[in-house]
């Protein structure tokens, strides 16, 4: 197991360091920030000042390795468009990503596996293929489509809930919550529905496959022919084996709603992380992009080492093959 982890982690650095390379190495082509920074009155002297000051008329191999030891350190430099440290900017921001990436997390998850469970028992029922015939929308329409319909239905026809904003927020500590107050919740229902409805749909169908699959083995059949009743069947040893395949697929979707919030912070003006990152790329703020990039990066890592890590403790199998090699 130790042995396991290790090898992981080592990969995991590998990949960290190549997306770093390869997203520092496309700020080049997205703009020059110092057309942004200064006027127009501007002459080559004081150009040659800032980019000297900012290290940009360093070569590209030691602007990397300074923006990696920095971040190493949690050091990511200092805004260009804001002049603040990278760092205590995104500190500001990510606890609207966060709660609006664990709303949309938990309701596709719990949503995704209980819709997926129901469909797959009650295959023939009219209620099952009506979810499956709806979750066709979650699949097909677009993020930014189905969050411009929802604005469109429940906040100019309907007036019932914001269609932009964050609403209220209250402080605990230095951590900003809407939780707590009625209008940050009214806000928060369009934007966590639109991010997490299609990766429940993903979700539900998945595990209404791998259900239906599991249901036609011979240990489900033997299991009946023992008298055991369904509940017992479907729920202590069906779906404890559906979830196996399930637990990859879901782990990589909790990534997937904090990289693809971008869209739904976008669309819903939502003053998250990634509405940060949309505005640093519009003032070619390379340090704030250079910072979300390795941060995405190091969230879908992580995730996808606890997603192995768990995939090793659940399924026996590979536990028999590390030993067995």
């Amino acid at each position: 197991m130790f042995a396991y982890i290790v090898q992981r982690m080592f990969q995991s650095v590998i990949v960290l360091l190549i997306v770093g390379l390869v997203a520092f190495s496309m700020f080049r082509f997205v703009g020059d920030p110092i057309d942004n920074m200064l006027g127009q009155e501007r002459t080559q002297a004081d150009i040659d000042r800032l980019r000297s000051d900012l290290g940009l008329d360093q070569p590209f191999p030691v602007q990397y390795f300074k923006f990696l030891q920095g971040a190493v350190q949690g050091n990511f430099g200092v805004s260009y468009r804001q002049g603040r440290p990278v760092s205590t900017i995104i500190a500001e921001r990510a606890p609207a990503t966060l709660e609006l990436a664990f709303v949309s997390g938990f309701l596709a998850i719990t949503l995704g596996i209980a819709l997926g469970v129901f469909t797959a028992i009650r295959r023939q029922g009219v209620a099952a293929n009506i979810i499956m015939t709806v979750s066709l929308i979650g699949v097909s329409l677009p993020t930014f489509l189905i969050g411009i319909l929802l604005i469109y239905i429940f906040s100019v026809e309907l007036d019932l809930l914001p269609s932009f904003g964050r609403g209220e927020t209250v402080m605990i500590g230095g951590w900003s919550t809407g939780f707590l107050t009625t209008s940050g919740l009214k806000a928060l229902i369009l934007p966590a529905i639109t991010l997490g409805l299609y990766q429940m749909t993903l979700i539900m169908r998945l595990v209404r496959s791998e259900m239906l699959e599991v249901l036609r083995a011979d240990y489900v059949r033997f299991a009946r022919a023992r008298g055991l009743s369904d509940r017992v069947i479907n729920f202590r040893h069906a779906l404890k084996n559906t979830l196996v395949p399930v637990i990859t697929i879901t782990g990589l979707q909790l990534g997937s709603i904090i990289a693809f919030a971008i869209i739904t912070e976008t669309v819903f003006q939502w003053p998250g992380v990634g509405l940060l990152f949309i505005n640093a790329i519009q003032f070619v703020d390379i340090p704030v992009m250079a910072a979300y990039l390795m941060l995405i990066s190091v969230m879908f890592v992580s995730i996808n080492l606890i997603v192995d890590l768990l995939y090793y403790a659940i399924d026996p199998r590979l536990r028999v093959d590390a030993r067995a090699t």
